[in-house]
């Protein structure tokens, strides 16, 4: 398994890895299909995609975006579902994180949902503490739980 950044020809794989992962546990939003469908144009505007790719199989991945003023977020973590618990998602995850503290990052957050149980246990691992949910600052209808890690 190797660890690359965002490369246009993973970009399907992307959004359907993404779409299944949210129909498996919710249903998608619309702010879900704007960042999907749009994802050349966050990436345009500092955030990252990386993904961890085996025999050009993507196994799982993770796109971290800045918010301005040393705020980032874990937006979107998917892995393909044969491929939950291979370490797969944790690799992309740390990728995430690496990128965006050096870019400058101050703290990261990650909205979610207490059904995922195994992405909350990477959360957690990464040292990530769960802060009270801010509707007006996090509107997805799924959002139940808030984390963040301060980046020293």
């Amino acid at each position: 398994m190797k660890i690359i950044k965002y490369q246009d020809k993973y970009k399907n794989a992307f959004i359907q890895l993404n779409l299944a992962w949210i129909e498996r546990f919710y249903r998608v939003e619309e702010s879900d299909i704007n960042m999907l469908e749009h994802i050349d144009d966050h990436i345009q505007n500092g955030a990252m995609v990386y993904f961890a790719v085996q025999d050009e199989a993507v196994l799982a991945a993770c796109m971290i975006e800045p918010h301005g003023n040393g705020v980032w977020e874990i937006c979107k973590l998917a892995a393909a579902g044969q491929y939950t618990g291979t370490g797969a998602g944790s690799a992309v995850f740390e990728a995430c994180l690496s990128h965006a503290v050096e870019n400058g990052a101050k703290k990261i957050v990650l909205v979610t949902g207490s059904i995922l149980k195994p992405a909350l246990h990477i959360y957690q691992k990464y040292g990530f503490k769960e802060i009270p949910l801010n509707r007006s600052e996090w509107p997805y209808e799924r959002a139940e739980l808030v984390f963040e890690k301060i980046i020293k």
